[in-house]
């Protein structure tokens, strides 16, 4: 069973497997795995850019994103006539004969890795390079483009997969698209004596969930900084100087700004 491995915190957004996806499908069809990819709109792999945090403690991520040809795939549950179906090596590939006019394949994705190609009427996505792979390559043009080793394919048993699981809504699906170092959320601060107007160095912040459990401990640096990072998203309280500040971050990342020393 083929599968990728994607690790996160390799991801430099330098796009060249997004660019190299786009060179290797569009103008060009490898039937009987892919008809052309559009020039625009169609992203077979995808890398995903979110810009987290507030000034002065600004992150941004990058997620290369591409089909997880799932064992329990929903487009091949939606497919008619064997439209969708599994390549030898595990691979989840949609007939382009097959699948003209099915726009309920693409409608059965839950990460919408499959698009809707209007000049040919047909759900298109990634094939693995299928093409490739029977060709005697080793690996997708993604994974061989790519500059840091963040991407990754090959027999799921001889791939390091300590630690990785699957994009959300992918979960429970049997995907072959694994990932490392998913950004999850972090808590910043900067602790500052405003009477003597200078930042406060190694004061202990203390980081604490909704059941008063301690989740981290760091200190402050020598700008007074303070970081809590990769805490899975909850409601938290930080607790510094005698000080306890809420911290919310079920829903984004949370930079407390400065914090006046009591």
């Amino acid at each position: 069973m083929k599968a990728f491995l994607i690790d996160v915190a390799k991801c430099n957004g330098c796009h060249n497997c997004q660019i190299s996806c786009k060179d290797e499908h569009c103008g060009t069809e490898w039937m009987p795995y892919a008809a052309d990819q559009p020039m625009t709109g169609h992203f077979w792999c995808k890398v995903e850019e979110k810009v987290r945090g507030s000034v002065p403690v600004v992150r941004v991520s990058y997620t290369p994103l591409v089909c997880g040809h799932c064992d329990d795939a929903p487009c091949v549950a939606a497919a008619k006539d064997g439209a969708v179906y599994r390549h030898d090596d595990g691979l989840v590939v949609i007939d382009p004969a097959k699948a003209k006019g099915q726009r309920a394949i693409m409608d059965a994705c839950p990460m919408g890795a499959i698009y809707w190609n209007e000049e040919l009427n047909l759900p298109q996505k990634c094939t693995g390079c299928a093409h490739l792979l029977d060709d005697g390559w080793a690996e997708p043009r993604c994974v061989d483009a790519c500059p840091t080793g963040a991407l990754s394919f090959g027999e799921e048993g001889a791939l390091d997969l300590k630690g990785a699981e699957p994009l959300g809504p992918l979960v429970g699906l049997g995907a072959h698209a694994w990932y490392k170092n998913l950004p999850k959320r972090f808590v910043a601060g900067c602790l500052v004596d405003f009477d003597s107007r200078e930042v406060v160095v190694d004061a202990e912040a203390v980081l604490v969930d909704e059941a008063g459990t301690e989740v981290a401990r760091v200190p402050t640096d020598d700008f007074g900084d303070f970081l809590f990072d990769q805490v899975e998203p909850a409601a938290y309280t930080v607790r510094v100087a005698g000080r306890e500040l809420a911290a919310d971050v079920r829903e984004k990342d949370l930079n407390l700004g400065d914090i006046a020393l009591r």
